[in-house]
């Protein structure tokens, strides 16, 4: 198991920790799976994950909107970067000729737990995460 869910990452968003949720096991199924796959299956399960981060932070920012959120700008950086860190593993991936799923479980795992711990933890104090 690449990353485990922890109490901590919740934010108080119902709508948000479902998909936090959802999305620490997607991360764990398709760092699995790509660790045994042929090159072909890794870019396509790359290109999930990226469609779903993708998905999940345009919920996020969302509400972050809805809510006024102060530091909104900083936040959507943050997630920018780590879209922009996985489609340069998925090139990575492409121009090497071999699945890079270290790369991308350790890029992952080191964005994950650190912006759970900065960013996300921070939307507690967001008025829509009291609803």
């Amino acid at each position: 198991m690449l990353i485990e869910w922890k109490d901590k990452y919740r934010t108080g968003i119902a709508e948000v920790d479902h998909e936090h949720q959802e999305l620490v096991a997607l991360i764990n199924a398709l760092h699995e799976e790509a660790k045994k796959a042929a090159e072909a299956d890794v870019e396509g399960f790359f290109g999930d994950l990226l469609a779903a981060i993708s998905a999940h932070f345009a919920l996020e920012e969302r509400a972050m909107r809805e809510a006024a959120y102060p530091e909104y700008s900083a936040h959507k950086r943050d997630h920018e970067k780590l879209l922009d860190d996985l489609r340069d593993i998925m090139d990575l991936t492409e121009e090497a000729g071999a699945p890079q799923a270290d790369a991308l479980g350790a890029a992952i795992d080191a964005w994950f737990t650190t912006h759970f711990a900065t960013f996300d933890a921070r939307l507690h104090a967001m008025p829509i995460a009291r609803r």
